[in-house]
């Protein structure tokens, strides 16, 4: 489809609002789901990165990597296990989740941002003990899957302050140098409210919170975070949306502007959510 010039014009005249309000606020990314696998998505979200950056919003990326580790396993042999929606992880698979998310994932998508242009700095909980944690406790074992106790976000503070995108790669530490895999969401959560983000966005591969999850088109576009609970006990929230809504309840509670469950699977849906009226999936303030 080709936009003609006065089209183009048009679009950034009508963006320059959502600019203001933005300029020299932090934006917290949580990267994830399908945009992180097809390549044109991938593209598209190092290139609405890149540019949101240029115009003075300061963007932090959180990533996990999933299908990554699990192509990993695969290849030693090693069978995933999740145990409540937590991969359960012995001591060599939390060597292969460090190895592919700080060493592969992270690297690669900084890589991405400068073909687009930008400057990137990949970084992992362990960086200047960034993301702080200790044995996640439960009626389960799960290994070396770990809780935040603090976040440092120094590191994060200082690339900002240079112009860079910080890139972040969600394992901790703990005090005796233990590696724990953290939940991206919740990482990127914490992170979020410790450095006072006036957004926090988390990717998935729905259009947000459903009334009817097999409809898409019963999209609930905000929830006050006070409604969680009731929206809990009807069911509406449930699955696998119980901890992403968690999370954004939890940012918000704690000091974040605003949190958002994206479509990941939409093009430049970054771009529409941050400098749009309408924005794109469920908002919780």
């Amino acid at each position: 489809m080709t936009i003609s010039n006065q089209d183009k014009a048009q679009v950034l005249a009508q963006a320059l609002p959502y600019i203001q309000k933005y300029s020299g606020k932090i934006v917290v990314i949580k990267y994830g789901g399908n945009a992180m696998i097809d390549e044109q998505l991938k593209d598209a979200v190092m290139r609405d990165i890149v540019l949101l950056n240029l115009v003075g919003i300061r963007v932090v990326l959180v990533h996990g990597g999933g299908p990554e580790i699990n192509a990993m396993l695969k290849k030693i042999g090693k069978e995933s296990r999740f145990v409540g929606g937590l991969r359960y992880t012995d001591a060599e698979t939390a060597e292969i989740v460090q190895m592919v998310l700080c060493g592969k994932v992270n690297k690669d998508l900084v890589s991405l941002i400068a073909q687009n242009h930008g400057a990137g700095l990949g970084l992992c909980g362990i960086d200047g003990s960034l993301i702080q944690a200790e044995k996640m406790k439960g009626p389960e074992d799960l290994g070396y899957v770990g809780e935040i106790t603090q976040v440092n976000t120094a590191p994060i503070r200082d690339a900002l302050e240079h112009g860079y995108i910080p890139v972040v790669a969600t394992v901790g530490a703990d005090e005796a140098g233990n590696v724990y895999n953290i939940n991206a969401d919740t990482a990127a959560a914490r992170i979020a409210a410790e450095l006072g983000a006036e957004n926090l966005i988390l990717m998935t591969d729905i259009r947000g919170l459903l009334h009817d999850k097999e409809d898409e088109n019963t999209l609930i576009p905000h929830v006050q975070v006070s409604e969680v609970p009731a929206l809990k006990r009807e069911g509406v929230i449930s699955g696998g949306m119980i901890p992403k809504t968690d999370c954004c309840v939890e940012a918000v509670r704690r000091g974040v502007g605003k949190a958002v469950i994206i479509d990941g699977r939409v093009l430049h849906a970054i771009l529409i959510e941050i400098l749009s009226d309408e924005g794109i999936g469920t908002m919780f303030t």
